[in-house]
């Protein structure tokens, strides 16, 4: 008999706290939204309804509604902290962030092998490898500037709802190395509608256009899909390292250290947790 409880019945408190990790997981840098979705049996109803939101609300409301309540309520109070910390203790954080993405790899790794290894599976790991990082070195070699306005706040949302519904995705993970993540998460925290319904037209505007064939891809060509993830994933991380601050000081370089050693330990913890939860099929 199988006990595993769907999404559709698990109790109202429950989708709601559930809602609330991925909120978190969300703004987390290095934890995915998309992969919490996946463990907690909400991903397949979210891409059903986001396929087709006027035929499915009648079947997918009771269902969601407390789960993106739970979303916005872990988003949006995770995000004044990380504001916060961002500003005060920026290197030593970003050096946890880092923790967490190189502790995310072997899940990420392993979930690129769920569905097999087909012939040459590596190679999009490899150019989607290349091509970021050579245009984030161009982007920093020009010493280009980023400066946050309506259209990088649309962007932000974009990576945003890539991040939940691409498993494994982090929606930092292009938004650090322009200088984005910073801003946008402490204008979250600070419910800056100014900068905060941008963010929210990029979302919808990503959600209606590219859910759909996000899905069919993932489908179609799963392990193609996940390696190129991992690619970018790699790529961007390389890029937010704040080399310049482990030489400051010997204490600077210890605290990063640390930080960045209590990242990856606390990533191979929640991996640990997701591989115990049941997934739903």
């Amino acid at each position: 008999m199988n006990n595993t409880i769907t999404a559709a019945n698990k109790p109202l408190f429950l989708r709601i706290l559930q809602g609330i990790l991925v909120g978190t997981g969300a703004v987390l840098p290095g934890i995915s939204g998309g992969v919490l979705c996946v463990v907690f049996g909400i991903y397949k109803p979210l891409m059903e309804f986001f396929g087709n939101p006027v035929k499915r609300f009648k079947t997918h409301a009771a269902t969601l509604i407390p789960f993106v309540i739970g979303v916005v309520i872990g988003f949006l109070g995770v995000a004044k902290l990380l504001g916060y910390l961002l500003n005060k203790y920026h290197d030593p954080s970003v050096c946890l962030f880092i923790g967490l993405i190189c502790g995310m790899f072997p899940a990420l790794f392993r979930e690129a092998k769920k569905q097999g290894q087909p012939k040459g599976c590596h190679i999009p790991m490899m150019i989607s490898f290349a091509v970021i990082l050579s245009l984030l070195i161009f982007l920093k070699v020009l010493s280009v500037e980023v400066t946050p306005n309506i259209l990088w706040y649309m962007f932000c949302g974009f990576c945003l709802a890539i991040s939940i519904i691409v498993p494994g995705m982090s929606f930092s993970t292009l938004l650090m190395p322009l200088g984005l993540y910073t801003p946008f998460v402490s204008a979250l925290g600070g419910l800056k509608f100014d900068i905060i319904i941008p963010a929210l037209i990029g979302v919808v505007l990503t959600v209606v256009f590219l859910s759909k064939g996000v899905d069919k891809l993932f489908e179609k060509h799963y392990a193609y899909a996940y390696y190129g993830i991992i690619g970018i994933v790699s790529a961007a991380t390389i890029m937010i390292i704040p080399f310049k601050s482990f030489t400051v000081s010997v204490e600077s370089a210890a605290a990063n250290i640390i930080c960045a050693a209590a990242g990856v330990i606390a990533a191979l913890a929640l991996d640990k947790f997701n591989s115990s939860v049941t997934k739903p099929d």
